[in-house]
């Protein structure tokens, strides 16, 4: 019985690598915000309209754009499509606005027909 081991794409292994950055960043704000708030530096996070609730919220939201990233990273299929469906909702937003032909537009669009192309490597 054999099985049939799939390469990870370079570009699925970039872009690991990139949204595992973006979901560290934002848990680390989270965290700082947290600690913002319960120092007792109120008037700080206030001024931001920053709350504990925000702060658990950054906290949660960067833990689980960490997991997405560690499942792009191991191919796994709800990875990807997570992605897919983060990066769809994220491009109708630029299309909305009328920049599907900027820059952000141009790339968002690349990276769903590259996500779309690479899908056999996902399990």
């Amino acid at each position: 019985m054999a099985t049939s081991v799939s390469t990870l794409p370079l570009g699925v292994a970039i872009l690991a690598v990139l949204v595992g950055l973006l979901g560290l960043f934002i848990a680390i704000i989270g965290v700082l915000v947290l600690l913002a708030v319960g120092f007792g530096t109120v008037h700080f996070a206030a001024a931001f309209g920053v709350t504990f609730i925000g702060g658990l919220l950054l906290t949660i939201v960067g833990i689980v754009i960490l997991a997405v990233a560690k499942g792009l990273w191991d191919q796994e299929l709800w990875a990807l499509v997570i992605s897919i469906l983060a990066i769809g909702f994220i491009l109708l937003g630029v299309i909305l606005q009328g920049a599907v032909f900027s820059v952000e537009g141009v790339v968002l669009v690349l990276f769903e027909v590259y996500l779309l192309a690479v899908n056999r490597h996902f399990r």
